[in-house]
């Protein structure tokens, strides 16, 4: 086959392949990352912190959680450098392995009440792993299936790589559902290992599928400018601005999706409300597969209105909903919390589902894969990480009132917001111009296609 873009069209064929390969590969890495992120909720702060209050150990728990969103960054830059020195293929076929090595480690660790302090540094450590993988998995996933893909179906194979996060999702929650079954003493002892030792087996299966998908037309096509030395540098150099807007547009795509999930879980298991876990834990592993079946046609909504408006239609009913939420779960009215649970979940896939293809198009091919993985991995970091902590220190200080975790939700609506609108939008082929000063340009892409798929 020609490695040259005009005699390897992005057809229909080759985007779909490039499409299964990051769902099948994301959907393992989001499952490894979830199964963590439910067992930091219910489990750890149990297992690893038994000695200290239920509130410090939560936020102990939480700790060992946000380790792994600063690792993103130092990940993007590394496999980004792979990515656009070497190509997308062999970057991701390492973070694969990588994340699948860290999370089975994670199910054979002996706990607190067997190896004292050492069991949180391990984890620690494990964790540390996981987030390496995941800051070069993302980016690297989103351009197989976007840079694949013809003009005018960029944001729907883009939303295949989006489709991974629920589905991973909601297999981790449904692992630890159907283990709830067993009761908390068996869930505590060794239930909670089963999810994590189940990796092994899904990394074989992504591995299998990334070793016989093709390397992305814009990366063979070794565009002017794309050979620099080294992309970190030109990335900070070129796309500072991007990158920042990148930041922005995370808050909620990550820092609204946790609390939303993961803080939501730990609200709900808290003394002062109580909830049975099986209750929470069985609303969000339906919430995941509702997000799971409306993702793709959100985000083939971008293709006929826009990326862009799509964001907003997430972005801004998803600050409304987590109050009903809140309130239902305070109410402990199991039916709403259904109803909200799920809810949420479907609008904030409009912030999610158009993603890859908004932050892919946010940069010229030129060091693209470390550009984009850089504005992702540090939003992930800061708005990600800290959240939970953050939203567990606010009711700590105000003594359990939860407006003052709305409002926090309502900082991160505002970030995304600003971050879309100002947001550029870039071809595959756009060409290093000029000094190629950043510049706030919120221009779409020209999705004419002459190419017949």
């Amino acid at each position: 086959m020609s490695t040259s873009t005009a005699a390897a069209p992005n057809s229909h064929k080759r985007a779909l392949r490039g499409g299964m390969a990051a769902l099948v590969g994301t959907s393992i890495e989001w499952y490894d990352f979830y199964v963590y992120a439910t067992a930091a909720a219910i489990i750890f702060p149990h297992v690893f912190f038994p000695e200290a209050e239920p509130a410090l150990a939560t936020l102990a728990s939480f700790g060992t959680y946000a380790v792994a969103f600063f690792m993103r960054p130092i990940g993007g830059i590394v496999f980004g450098h792979i990515g656009d020195k070497l190509g997308r293929k062999p970057a991701l076929t390492i973070t694969l392995i990588l994340m699948g090595v860290a999370t089975t480690l994670v199910g054979v660790l002996p706990g607190y009440a067997t190896i004292g302090i050492w069991g949180p540094i391990l984890l620690i450590l494990c964790r540390m792993a996981q987030g390496l993988a995941v800051g070069g998995e993302w980016g690297g996933a989103s351009l197989m299936a976007v840079e694949s893909a013809p003009a005018k179906w960029k944001t729907f194979y883009g939303g295949f790589t989006q489709v991974g996060n629920p589905l991973g999702a909601m297999m981790a929650t449904g692992a630890f559902w159907a283990l709830s079954a067993l009761g908390e003493d068996a869930l505590l002892s060794w239930g909670w290992r089963v999810p994590f030792l189940f990796s092994i087996v899904l990394i074989a299966v992504g591995f299998w599928v990334r070793y016989r998908v093709e390397e992305t037309p814009v990366f063979e096509a070794k565009i002017e400018g794309q050979e620099q030395s080294t992309p970190l540098l030109f990335a900070l150099k070129n796309n500072w601005l991007p990158i920042l807007l990148g930041f922005c547009i995370i808050a909620m795509s990550s820092g609204g999706y946790v609390i939303a999930t993961t803080f939501v879980q730990n609200y709900a298991d808290t003394p002062e409300i109580g909830l049975d876990p099986s209750i929470i834990l069985g609303a969000m592993t339906i919430a995941s597969f509702v997000e799971f079946l409306v993702t793709l046609p959100i985000a083939a909504l971008g293709d006929k209105i826009g990326a862009k408006t799509v964001m907003y239609l997430g972005i801004i009913p998803s600050f409304i909903v987590i109050i009903p939420l809140v309130l239902s779960i305070q109410a402990k009215n199991v039916g709403l919390i259904w109803l909200f649970v799920i809810l949420i979940r479907v609008t904030l896939s409009g912030a999610w589902a158009p993603l890859s293809t908004l932050m892919a198009q946010m940069f010229r091919p030129q060091s693209r894969y470390t550009s984009m993985s850089l504005s992702y991995g540090i939003g992930a970091a800061v708005w990600g990480g800290l959240s939970p902590a953050i939203a567990s220190t606010l009711l700590i200080v105000t003594d359990g009132n939860f407006w003052s975790v709305v409002a926090f939700f309502g900082v991160l609506t505002v970030s995304a917001f600003i971050g879309v609108r100002f947001a550029p939008q870039h071809s595959d082929a756009a060409p290093v111009t000029g000094s190629f000063r950043p510049r706030l340009d919120t221009t779409t892409i020209d999705t004419r296609d002459p190419q017949t798929p």
